[in-house]
Protein backbone atom coordinates (compact mmCIF):
# COMPACT_ATOMS: atom_id res chain seq x y z
CA UNK A 1 0.00 0.00 0.00
CA UNK A 2 1.43 3.39 -0.84
CA UNK A 3 1.83 6.06 1.84
CA UNK A 4 -0.64 8.54 0.37
CA UNK A 5 -3.37 5.91 0.31
CA UNK A 6 -2.50 4.84 3.88
CA UNK A 7 -2.64 8.44 5.12
CA UNK A 8 -5.96 9.07 3.36
CA UNK A 9 -7.43 5.90 4.84
CA UNK A 10 -6.17 6.87 8.31
CA UNK A 11 -7.74 10.34 7.96
CA UNK A 12 -10.99 8.89 6.67
CA UNK A 13 -11.40 6.27 9.41
CA UNK A 14 -10.10 8.54 12.18
CA UNK A 15 -12.33 11.38 10.98
CA UNK A 16 -15.35 9.08 11.03
CA UNK A 17 -14.66 8.02 14.61
CA UNK A 18 -14.19 11.59 15.87
CA UNK A 19 -17.07 13.00 13.79
CA UNK A 20 -19.78 10.47 14.43
CA UNK A 21 -18.84 8.94 17.78
CA UNK A 22 -20.27 11.84 19.81
CA UNK A 23 -23.62 11.62 18.01
CA UNK A 24 -24.38 8.38 19.82
CA UNK A 25 -24.15 10.26 23.14
CA UNK A 26 -26.56 13.05 22.12
CA UNK A 27 -29.68 11.06 23.07
CA UNK A 28 -28.26 10.51 26.57
CA UNK A 29 -27.49 14.22 27.03
CA UNK A 30 -30.90 15.28 25.76
CA UNK A 31 -32.80 12.65 27.76
CA UNK A 32 -31.10 13.87 30.93
CA UNK A 33 -32.02 17.45 30.02
CA UNK A 34 -35.61 16.40 29.47
CA UNK A 35 -35.75 14.95 32.99
CA UNK A 36 -34.28 18.14 34.45
CA UNK A 37 -35.99 20.97 32.55
CA UNK A 38 -33.78 23.61 34.17
CA UNK A 39 -30.84 22.01 32.32
CA UNK A 40 -32.47 21.25 28.96
CA UNK A 41 -31.21 24.45 27.35
CA UNK A 42 -27.64 23.67 28.40
CA UNK A 43 -27.94 20.14 26.96
CA UNK A 44 -29.26 21.55 23.69
CA UNK A 45 -26.49 24.15 23.52
CA UNK A 46 -23.90 21.44 24.25
CA UNK A 47 -25.25 19.18 21.49
CA UNK A 48 -25.46 22.17 19.12
CA UNK A 49 -21.89 23.26 19.84
CA UNK A 50 -20.44 19.76 19.44
CA UNK A 51 -22.39 19.35 16.21
CA UNK A 52 -21.36 22.67 14.72
CA UNK A 53 -17.71 22.58 15.80
CA UNK A 54 -16.86 18.88 15.45
CA UNK A 55 -19.52 16.67 13.86
CA UNK A 56 -20.56 18.73 10.85
CA UNK A 57 -17.12 19.99 9.76
CA UNK A 58 -15.68 16.49 10.05
CA UNK A 59 -18.71 15.01 8.29
CA UNK A 60 -17.88 17.21 5.30
CA UNK A 61 -14.21 16.20 5.70
CA UNK A 62 -15.39 12.58 5.34
CA UNK A 63 -16.70 13.41 1.90
CA UNK A 64 -13.40 15.02 0.89
CA UNK A 65 -11.27 12.12 2.14
CA UNK A 66 -13.71 9.67 0.60
CA UNK A 67 -13.45 11.27 -2.83
CA UNK A 68 -9.66 11.32 -2.53
CA UNK A 69 -9.65 7.63 -1.53
CA UNK A 70 -11.85 6.72 -4.49
CA UNK A 71 -9.51 8.61 -6.81
CA UNK A 72 -6.26 7.30 -5.29
CA UNK A 73 -7.43 3.68 -5.01
CA UNK A 74 -8.85 3.78 -8.55
CA UNK A 75 -12.35 2.57 -7.69
CA UNK A 76 -14.87 2.50 -10.50
CA UNK A 77 -17.70 4.14 -8.61
CA UNK A 78 -20.47 2.83 -10.86
CA UNK A 79 -19.16 -0.73 -10.78
CA UNK A 80 -18.92 -0.81 -6.98
CA UNK A 81 -22.46 -1.01 -5.60
CA UNK A 82 -21.56 -0.84 -1.90
CA UNK A 83 -19.56 2.34 -2.46
CA UNK A 84 -22.19 4.05 -4.58
CA UNK A 85 -24.92 3.17 -2.05
CA UNK A 86 -22.71 4.44 0.79
CA UNK A 87 -22.30 7.77 -0.98
CA UNK A 88 -26.03 8.07 -1.58
CA UNK A 89 -26.77 7.33 2.10
CA UNK A 90 -24.06 9.84 3.14
CA UNK A 91 -25.65 12.58 1.03
CA UNK A 92 -29.10 11.78 2.46
CA UNK A 93 -27.70 11.85 6.00
CA UNK A 94 -25.94 15.18 5.46
CA UNK A 95 -29.13 16.61 3.96
CA UNK A 96 -31.16 15.57 7.00
CA UNK A 97 -28.52 17.02 9.29
CA UNK A 98 -28.11 20.35 7.53
CA UNK A 99 -31.73 20.98 6.56
CA UNK A 100 -33.64 19.40 9.47
CA UNK A 101 -31.47 18.70 12.53
CA UNK A 102 -29.37 21.89 12.70
CA UNK A 103 -32.29 24.30 12.21
CA UNK A 104 -34.40 22.29 14.66
CA UNK A 105 -31.75 22.38 17.41
CA UNK A 106 -31.33 26.13 16.89
CA UNK A 107 -35.10 26.63 17.24
CA UNK A 108 -35.16 24.46 20.37
CA UNK A 109 -32.30 26.45 21.92
CA UNK A 110 -34.17 29.67 21.24
CA UNK A 111 -37.46 28.25 22.53
CA UNK A 112 -35.88 27.05 25.78
CA UNK A 113 -33.69 30.10 26.42
CA UNK A 114 -36.33 31.73 28.61
CA UNK A 115 -38.50 29.93 31.14
CA UNK A 116 -42.16 29.48 30.30
CA UNK A 117 -44.64 31.82 31.99
CA UNK A 118 -46.03 30.58 35.29
CA UNK A 119 -49.44 28.90 35.19
CA UNK A 120 -52.48 30.96 36.19
CA UNK A 121 -53.14 31.15 39.90
CA UNK A 122 -54.81 28.00 41.20
CA UNK A 123 -53.83 25.93 38.16
CA UNK A 124 -51.61 22.88 38.53
CA UNK A 125 -48.15 23.20 37.04
CA UNK A 126 -47.90 21.92 33.47
CA UNK A 127 -46.74 18.36 32.97
CA UNK A 128 -44.31 18.03 30.12
CA UNK A 129 -43.11 20.55 27.61
CA UNK A 130 -45.39 22.97 25.78
CA UNK A 131 -46.85 21.50 22.57
CA UNK A 132 -44.63 23.52 20.21
CA UNK A 133 -41.49 22.33 22.01
CA UNK A 134 -42.76 18.74 22.13
CA UNK A 135 -43.25 18.87 18.35
CA UNK A 136 -39.68 20.11 17.84
CA UNK A 137 -38.33 17.42 20.17
CA UNK A 138 -40.20 14.76 18.17
CA UNK A 139 -38.83 16.15 14.91
CA UNK A 140 -35.29 16.18 16.32
CA UNK A 141 -35.63 12.64 17.65
CA UNK A 142 -36.83 11.40 14.25
CA UNK A 143 -33.96 13.17 12.44
CA UNK A 144 -31.47 11.72 14.94
CA UNK A 145 -32.79 8.18 14.57
CA UNK A 146 -32.74 8.46 10.77
CA UNK A 147 -29.16 9.73 10.65
CA UNK A 148 -28.02 7.10 13.17
CA UNK A 149 -29.60 4.34 11.08
CA UNK A 150 -27.98 5.71 7.94
CA UNK A 151 -24.62 5.89 9.70
CA UNK A 152 -24.86 2.28 10.84
CA UNK A 153 -25.79 1.23 7.29
CA UNK A 154 -22.82 3.15 5.86
CA UNK A 155 -20.45 1.57 8.40
CA UNK A 156 -21.77 -1.87 7.46
CA UNK A 157 -21.30 -1.19 3.75
CA UNK A 158 -17.79 0.17 4.28
CA UNK A 159 -16.73 -2.77 6.47
CA UNK A 160 -18.45 -5.66 4.66
CA UNK A 161 -18.18 -4.36 1.07
CA UNK A 162 -21.00 -6.63 -0.09
CA UNK A 163 -21.23 -7.35 -3.80
CA UNK A 164 -24.44 -6.45 -5.58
Amino acid sequence: MDWVLAILLFLHVGGAIVAFGPTFVFPVILAMGGKEPQHVNFGLRLVGRISERIVFPLAVFQGVTGVLLIWKAGYNLFATGWLLLSIILYVISLSISFFVAIPNVRKLIEATSTPPPPPPAGSPPPSGPPPHIAAMVKKGRQAGMATAALLVAIIFLMAAKPTF
